[in-house]
Parts: structure tokens; C-alpha cells; sequence
């Protein structure tokens, strides 16, 4: 793996140290990926992160990959880090567990047209899927959800929150974020048919390459 992150979701071995940019209208920054990029208030890249994911994306053996390839925008995803890990506050509560309890993480980085968009870490209860394929390092095949649902999971509900903040250190680098850049934090959880949380999938974006659409439910709401 060329990155690895530590057990802490917001600490990594990943060096910290951005280039600033020269003054000017159009401030160029070398990227970390090799590129020169211009951001004079233009996305280098803009992908769309439907709320809800429609269940044929999600079911897909990658949800970023079929949203992207819709869009019209090559996709590309690298493994960072499968393991435990001990569970943060906010995901200790969504599986119910206590916080500091280790619970397994799997988390990638995904890409639209090379340029680094969100880092993805799905997280499981060690006593439900501890010594299980999930485990396992690399991608789960044919998909992750075909992969919950083989050890005899069936989805019940999820639920969504979104946060708008600054980014970690970490984060910042990772996605190649510019000085002042914010991130979206997403936090779905999964729950199986008896309530039992099974799968927290945190996705943090950045922000100024995403666009949100919402979709309503139809004849569930009013004008």
C-alpha cells in the first residue's frame, strides 16, 4: 500500500508539509501528484455525491466508480488501510459500541481524472465480522455489499449526517486541499432488518469538488 494511515482516523505517517503558492489572481500550486494546478476559483475537478445513493449505485461494485462513470469522469480508487483501529466518537456511537473500542476500518482514496477527491473508510464491529473476507487487505469482490450480505446481513435502513468543517492535517494533504479548503464529513449507517447497526461508511470530501443533489421520494412530499 503507498499510504498507510495509523489507528487514529485523523493522524497518518502521510508528511505534512503543502508548498505555498506565489501571490497573484491565479495562484499555482504543485500538487502532490506530480501536477501543476491553477485554482483561480474553478474546481480542478467536480463530481456529484447523490443524497440518498440510489440502490443501484450502491449495489454496484463501487459506488464512486458507477456515480463518476455516469458523470462522465474517470474514476480511480486505492486502498489505504485495512485493520482495526480504535472507533472515534461519533462512529463508536453510530455501530454502538464504547469509544476507544477497536473496530475494523478499510479506507481508500478516491480520484476523479487523477485528482484526489474523498478518502472513504467503511467501518465494522470486530465481534460481527472480525476473522471474516472484510478482513482481508485489498478491495472485496464482486463488492462490499455483496461481500456483508454473504455472511448472511440484510439491509434494513440507513441513516445519513453531513458536516461541513476544516480539514485534519491530514486530510488536507491526503486530498491535496489548498489553504482555507473545507471538507464535507458524511456519515451513513447501515442497519440491518433487526435494527442492528452493521456498516458506518465515513466519507470525507472536499468540499469545493462535490456538488450534493438531494432527491425526494416521490409523493412523499409537498411544494
Amino acid at each position: 500500500m503507498e499510504e498507510v494511515w495509523g489507528s487514529n482516523p485523523h493522524s497518518s505517517t502521510l508528511a505534512n508539509n503543502p508548498i505555498p503558492p506565489p501571490p497573484g489572481r491565479y495562484r499555482r500550486l504543485q500538487g502532490r501528484h506530480g501536477r501543476q494546478v491553477e485554482r483561480n476559483g474553478t474546481p480542478r475537478v467536480l463530481v456529484r455525491r447523490s443524497l440518498p445513493t440510489e440502490p443501484a449505485v450502491r449495489a454496484s461494485a463501487s459506488l464512486f466508480v458507477a456515480e463518476a462513470e455516469r458523470q462522465g469522469v474517470r474514476a480511480s480508487r486505492r486502498m489505504l488501510y485495512v485493520g482495526p483501529e480504535p472507533a472515534g466518537d461519533r462512529v463508536a456511537a453510530a455501530l454502538r459500541v464504547e469509544p476507544g473500542t477497536d473496530v475494523l476500518a478499510r479506507r481508500k482514496l478516491l480520484l476523479a481524472d487523477d485528482v484526489p477527491v474523498r478518502v472513504a473508510t467503511s467501518y465494522f464491529r470486530l465481534d460481527l465480522f472480525g476473522g471474516t473476507p472484510l478482513c482481508e487487505p485489498g478491495f472485496v469482490r464482486p463488492s462490499l455489499q455483496a461481500g456483508i450480505e454473504a455472511l448472511g446481513h440484510r439491509f434494513g435502513r440507513a441513516e445519513e449526517e453531513l458536516v461541513a468543517r476544516p480539514p485534519a492535517a491530514n486530510e488536507a494533504e491526503t486530498l491535496d486541499l489548498a489553504p482555507g479548503e473545507w471538507v464535507v464529513q458524511i456519515l451513513r449507517t447501515s442497519f440491518d432488518t433487526a435494527g442492528t447497526p452493521i456498516h458506518t461508511l465515513e466519507t470525507v470530501c472536499a468540499a469545493s469538488r462535490h456538488v450534493f443533489p438531494v432527491i425526494q421520494v416521490s409523493g412523499a412530499d409537498e411544494f
